[in-house]
């Protein structure tokens, strides 16, 4: 699958903007049946681990994701975070650049997933949903 990709600007700071968006548990107010789990003592940090579980009862499935690099933003430049998903059905990475763009801050976002089995035709589907779906995440997270 090619990777998915938002761009979104906002009237808020990088580091408030960054504060929000790195709120994994948070992230699960905006997706569907799902409820976000951070699985080491903290949820910040390289190291730090989470599960998305998406789902209905024994019908779900699990997005094992790592923190694998995380950079906030400053005035050197912007931040960026590197999460590599692990999860036996789930695989690929995603990226969170956040910089300052005038008094606000602007927000790039790349996931890259990966189904396990073959799942070639589901592509388009696939990336057409998480699009619309990452891109409503990262608008509801900076509106508040």
């Amino acid at each position: 699958m090619a990777p998915l990709l938002i761009r979104h600007r906002s009237g808020l700071p990088a580091d408030e903007a960054w504060r929000r968006l790195t709120d994994w548990e948070r992230h699960a107010d905006h997706v569907p049946f799902t409820r976000t789990t951070v699985t080491t003592p903290s949820a910040r940090g390289v190291g730090a681990r989470f599960v998305a579980r998406t789902g209905l009862g024994p019908l779900a499935v699990d997005d094992v994701m790592e923190v694998v690099a995380r950079h906030p933003p400053s005035a050197a430049g912007p931040g960026r975070c590197r999460l590599a998903k692990r999860g036996s059905v789930i695989k690929g990475w995603a990226e969170l650049e956040v910089g300052m763009l005038g008094t606000g801050s602007y927000v790039v976002r790349r996931e890259d997933l990966r189904l396990k089995g073959r799942h070639r035709l589901l592509a388009p589907v696939v990336n057409r949903c998480g699009t619309l779906l990452f891109a409503r995440v990262v608008r509801r997270l900076l509106a508040g």
